[in-house]
């Protein structure tokens, strides 16, 4: 018998399997029987995500935090798509409310330094990487990211100590 929790649970592996087309039915069978489920609208809009459909990726993430605004991935997915279409100013508000709403997630941290470095913000972005950093020590793309804004700021020093510890990661 299916259940919530399998068509959710099946959804997920599709959509991580690339294969979100064959995700999208499961999770709208699934919000049949709990159509307020936050979770389930999130990997919806998840999975639409994948497929390049942005419009309704974006009206799931938002059922999403209409149903649960403490939700911060919805947030944070909408801001990754704001950011694919370079629509800069709401990527940042995304980031921005799913900070709010859970503060030590290294990866928004370091998605709001990408968008900060896109910008050539980089003293913006090299705190927030830090913040990544300082949340994840180990965290490779937020490590690799800091080295290069560092390299922008000519902070050679510290770009040099940043590559140390990457390749110390890489012979590992």
């Amino acid at each position: 018998m299916e259940t919530v929790t399998s068509l959710n649970d099946s959804g997920i592996a599709l959509t991580e399997a690339n294969r979100p087309n064959e995700a999208i039915p499961l999770f709208r069978k699934a919000l049949i029987m709990d159509p307020q489920n936050p979770f389930l609208w999130t990997n919806l809009g998840i999975a639409q995500q994948r497929t390049g459909d942005y419009e309704e990726a974006m009206a799931s993430f938002r059922r999403a935090v209409g149903i649960e605004d403490a939700l911060a991935d919805p947030w944070v997915s909408m801001g990754l798509i704001f950011y694919e279409m370079e629509q800069f100013e709401e990527a940042e508000e995304c980031y921005q409310s799913a900070l709010l709403r859970e503060e030590g997630d290294p990866k928004t941290w370091n998605n709001l330094g990408v968008l900060y470095f896109t910008e050539g913000s980089y003293e913006e972005a090299r705190h927030c990487f830090e913040e990544a950093v300082t949340l994840a020590p180990l965290y490779y793309d937020a490590l690799y990211n800091l080295r290069d804004t560092c390299r922008e700021l000519r902070d050679y020093r510290a770009a040099s100590e940043f590559g140390r510890i990457l390749s110390e990661m890489e012979n590992r």
